[in-house]
Order: C-alpha cells, then sequence, then structure tokens
C-alpha cells in the first residue's frame, strides 16, 4: 500500500504549493485587513452624526438630572415619526425619548460605564463642575440594539453626572447604513482580490518555468553526454547549478581516464599476444594442423587486431562515436548463422526499422548481436525473433527463442564469465558476459528473462542512439 506523500517529489509541485499557500494567505489577510479598514471608515460617519445628537442632548441636561425639551434639538434624522433614529435620556428625574421609536433595548460592555459620584449633601452650595448645563460630559462609547423587527441598530453612549446622579444619553441609528455601503464596497473587492490572485498564479506559473528551464537544459546537456554528441556539460550555467556541472564534468573526466586506463591494458595485452598468435600461426601451418585449429587462430587474431583497433581509435582523441546501422548488421548475421546452423531450420521473425543507428562500434555491434543470436540459435526448437525499437534515446533490441529457457537462478549464473549452463552444447561461456560488458562500455545495459510470447529465454538489449530515427 503506497502511502501518500504531504511533501511532492518535483521541485516544480514543491515551488508552486508553497506559492500557492503563500498567496492564498497574503489574498486572505489582504482581503480581512482592507474589509475591516473599510467598515470602521464607513462606521466612522455613522458614529459622528449620533454623537452630535448625543452632545446636543447633553447641553440639554439640567443640574437635577431632568431634560430641557426647548434645548433638546432633534437633528435632521431624528425628528422623522417611526424612523430607526431615536435617542433616549435615562437619569433621577426620569426617562426621555424622542418618541420617534419604541425604546430598544441597548447593550453596552458594563466597564464602560462610570459608578456614579457620591450623593452630594443638600446644603451644599459648591458650585457644580464645569461643563455644558453645568454638568460634567463623560466619554461617548458605542452598543448595539435590535428593534422589534429584529434590525440591527448602532448606539452611541454618554454618561454624565449631575448632583443628583448619573444621567445617560443615547442616540440610536441604523446599521443598515454601515453594512450597506459596505457590502457594495466588498463585492468589488473581492472580485479585484479574485483577479489579483489569478494574475499572482499565472506570474508565478511562468516564473517557475523560466527559473526551472536551466534545469531542463542541464538534462538535455546530459543526455547529449550520454549520446556522445558533446565531451562534457556545457559549463555556462546559473551561479546555483555550478557548482554541480563542475563535479558532474569531472567525473565525466574521470570516468574518461579511467576507459582509457582500461582499453589501454586491453591493448598491451592484444600487443602481447600479437606476436605470439603470429608464430603459433606459423607453426600451426608447418605442422600441418587441421583447419578448425587454424580457424580458431585466426578468430583470436581478428580479435587482438579489433581490440588495437579500437585502442588506437581512443588515442586519436576524437571523443566521437560510430554510427551503426542495425537492420543491415542484423541481417548479415542471420544470413551466416542460417549456414552455420544449415542442420537446425528456425522460422526467424526480423522487425528491425530500417533507418535506425545507434552509437556502436560496428565490430562491438556484430559481437553483442552474434553472441545473442547465436545462442538463440543453439537452444530455439523452431522459432527466434528479434524485434527493434527505439524507446527514447535508446534502442531496444529483444532477442527471443521457443527454447527452454532459464530460471532467475540459471540467468545470473549465465552472466558470470565462463560458467556454461549447457556441458553438452560447445561454446566457452564467455559470450553472454562478453555482450553485457561491451553494452555497458557503450553506454547500454543487457538483461535476460522468459520470453512471453515464445516461451524460452528473453536477451533484451540496450543501446545509445545516435541520429534520427
Amino acid at each position: 500500500m503506497t502511502r501518500l506523500r504531504l511533501i511532492p517529489r518535483s521541485l516544480f509541485s514543491r515551488m508552486l504549493a508553497i506559492a500557492a499557500l503563500s498567496t492564498g494567505i497574503a489574498l486572505l489577510f489582504a482581503g480581512v485587513t482592507i474589509g475591516h479598514v473599510l467598515e470602521r471608515f464607513v462606521t466612522r460617519g455613522l458614529d459622528e452624526r449620533l454623537d452630535a445628537q448625543v452632545a446636543v442632548l447633553a447641553r440639554a441636561v439640567r443640574t437635577d438630572g431632568s431634560l430641557d425639551r426647548a434645548r433638546a434639538i432633534d437633528l435632521p434624522e431624528f425628528g422623522e415619526p417611526g424612523s430607526d433614529w431615536s435617542w433616549h435620556v435615562e437619569g433621577p428625574a426620569g426617562r426621555f425619548d424622542s418618541g420617534t421609536t419604541p425604546p430598544p433595548t441597548i447593550s453596552k460592555p458594563a466597564s464602560t460605564i462610570p459608578p456614579p459620584p457620591p450623593a452630594l449633601p443638600r446644603n451644599d452650595e459648591r458650585p457644580l463642575p464645569s461643563g455644558p448645563g453645568g454638568h460634567e460630559d463623560r466619554q461617548i462609547h458605542p452598543g448595539e440594539a435590535r428593534d422589534r423587527s429584529g434590525e440591527r441598530l448602532h448606539s452611541r453612549t454618554m454618561d454624565v453626572a449631575t448632583p443628583r446622579g448619573m444621567v445617560t444619553i443615547t442616540a440610536i441609528g441604523p446599521r443598515r447604513i454601515v453594512e450597506e455601503p459596505l457590502r457594495e464596497a466588498i463585492i468589488p473587492l473581492l472580485g479585484s482580490l479574485a483577479l489579483l490572485g489569478a494574475g499572482l498564479a499565472l506570474a508565478t506559473l511562468v516564473q517557475l518555468r523560466f527559473g526551472l528551464r536551466p534545469l531542463r537544459d542541464l538534462r538535455t546537456a546530459l543526455a547529449a553526454v550520454r549520446a556522445g554528441t558533446k565531451r562534457h556539460v556545457p559549463a555556462d550555467q546559473p551561479g546555483e547549478l555550478q557548482p554541480l556541472v563542475t563535479e558532474l564534468n569531472a567525473l565525466i573526466d574521470q570516468n574518461a581516464a579511467g576507459l582509457a586506463h582500461a582499453r589501454q591494458h586491453v591493448a598491451n595485452l592484444a600487443h602481447g599476444l600479437k606476436t605470439p598468435l603470429a608464430t603459433l600461426s606459423l607453426k600451426l601451418a608447418e605442422a600441418g594442423a587441421n583447419a578448425e585449429i587454424r580457424d580458431m587462430v585466426d578468430q583470436i587474431d581478428r580479435r587482438v587486431h579489433h581490440h588495437l583497433g579500437r585502442a588506437r581509435a581512443d588515442a586519436a582523441g576524437t571523443g566521437a562515436r560510430a554510427q551503426t546501422a542495425v537492420a543491415p548488421a542484423v541481417n548479415d548475421l542471420v544470413a551466416v548463422l542460417r549456414r552455420i546452423h544449415a542442420d537446425r531450420p528456425l522460422a526467424v521473425d526480423m522487425r528491425v526499422p530500417a533507418d535506425l543507428r545507434v552509437a556502436v562500434d560496428p565490430q562491438d555491434l556484430d559481437e553483442m548481436m552474434g553472441n545473442l543470436l547465436d545462442n538463440g540459435w543453439r537452444h530455439a526448437r523452431s522459432a527466434i525473433s528479434v524485434t527493434v525499437d527505439a524507446d527514447g534515446g535508446l534502442a531496444s533490441i529483444v532477442i527471443d527463442d521457443d527454447g527452454p529457457g532459464l530460471t532467475e537462478a540459471a540467468v545470473a549464473q549465465a552472466m558470470l564469465p565462463g560458467r556454461r549452463l549447457d556441458e553438452s552444447d560447445e561454446g566457452y561461456g564467455f559470450g553472454l558476459s562478453i555482450t553485457r560488458e561491451l553494452a555497458e562500455l557503450n553506454g547500454g545495459a543487457l538483461a535476460l528473462g522468459r520470453s512471453p510470447a515464445l516461451g524460452g529465454l528473453l536477451a533484451h538489449l540496450t543501446l545509445p542512439i545516435r541520429g534520427e530515427v
């Protein structure tokens, strides 16, 4: 069961997720903040109108806590009967209302109501505190209320201290004066934020595509190095990738040096064997040895010349690989095997593109394909199949037969040099191991398995492609 990954593997997906999350949080914060500022701005206008009515009423409060109706002037909104604008004055002398609407229940924080001043003696002749009407103004604080229909109301309240006690003045207005313009402003605000979010998302996608482009170019450059069209990854890279490219080029040079060193050893060995082989060939000819023995010596001599030629090509320092057509090589090998195994006629199914070329030396391709075809021909009962396709930058070569095949354990043994699984057959057990080594040397691979179509052994050889397919 695969566990859900919270962190995606793709750098593009990670950066896109981070950008989307941060953009969403920023837009949410901006929407809430702007909405709060708009609400405060609109509410301030309503508060100023209510505070003006409270100030008028505060000047009409007498020193005994009663209200002077002649001085209690109603502002325009408060003088309309049946409107949601009203005021109320409550104190020691009773309750006074504007009369426009029934008195609602006002809710306000208890902590904002100051305690009443201590009562003054009746014979106290001290002057009243300074302020409008001979009283002391208190701080105005907001409150909320609802009328009988359930509509929200907004209130402003002032507590005024008089010699006879505290007088509370309240002015009330409809909350819709704040909510309606706020709603009208929020809708275009949300639309603007949505457009801004879409623009930021598009900009993020463009930024990620452009910012990650050097990684795609680096992958293309590495594929070119692997295919043999370039020797190194271009050094002109962004600063973040420069150390990586430097290490990659150093690794490529190190591998090339190791390969050159190994091939030099092969060349030295071939040079060491060349003279003894020539002497042996002359001795066998003088001794009248049979043709089979002389042919085996000639095969050894040809392989020695082949590796000497490869060593000379490496020493030339061209850095370019040969381009070898697959179809002619397969056709020639099948024709040769038909003559060699004339006693075992097989049905050969070949599906090879005529224009497919691989970045492999012709002799290496002949040796790899010859080993695999010869192995399949010797073990097949009646049929053998050769299928070649282009898979990305690699050529996929599949050779399967209808022979007995190999088990998984036998496959591992068959790859060992000198290991023969069928002692009754001719051969020396080096064919598959040499083929695998040559494939890996040229940037490919060899895998063995069971053929799903024919039931015998399936050999899957992959080699790098050069040129158009």
